[in-house]
């Protein structure tokens, strides 16, 4: 099946097969691997990349579903050696941790970005819930998204706050949340 995409700015026609998934399309066949293979499931969010500027799980979308669309990976980000300022911001950071869901993360938050040019952590924290991050790095995540929009807030109250409401709530989803970092747990036993 032929496709023809916009990939990082460059035009690209392809012969894929009907059932080829973006993600190893992005991989295998551009050759482009800041996106990472990890759940294929849709719930870890390393795949993460932009189509036609909306967050996708690369490892569950159709690469024909991407035919006639542009697609922004991680590596379109920089422009040439200069970092994107979200890049900057993550790194300068220490967000970056392993780097194994860093892509994911990075465009998830320029989706989140593009939405909403003053997100609020809880808005943060709600766009990046589908981005889990092994060695627990969500905090400096948050705090360096908040300084990169000049906002001032006070991360522990507010993290009281998400806590007591993911506790009255009751959702296991939401729990595993906390276990999975989303929520800092040093400063009040749950």
């Amino acid at each position: 099946m032929n496709l023809t995409m916009v990939v990082n700015g460059s035009s690209h026609e392809l012969d894929v097969a009907p059932h080829s998934l973006l993600l190893d399309v992005l991989r295998d066949s551009l050759d482009l691997k800041g996106a990472k293979r990890s759940c294929d499931t849709q719930v870890c969010g390393a795949c993460t990349v932009l189509v036609d500027g909306q967050a996708v799980s690369a490892c569950t979308y159709l690469a024909v579903e991407a035919d006639g669309c542009s697609v922004l990976t991680v590596e379109g980000l920089a422009d040439g050696e200069a970092l994107d300022p979200l890049q900057r911001a993550f790194l300068d950071a220490g967000a970056v941790q392993c780097g194994f869901c860093t892509s994911g993360m990075l465009l998830t938050a320029r989706a989140l970005l593009r939405e909403n040019a003053a997100p609020s952590r809880e808005d943060i924290l709600h766009y990046l819930r589908g981005s889990l991050c092994r060695c627990t790095g969500y905090r400096k995540i948050v705090e360096r998204d908040h300084r990169r929009q000049w906002l001032v807030v006070d991360l522990d109250q507010i993290e009281r706050r998400v806590r007591r409401r993911l506790v009255d709530r009751g959702d296991r989803r939401d729990r595993l949340a906390l276990v999975a970092g989303d929520v800092d747990r040093e400063h009040e036993p749950i």
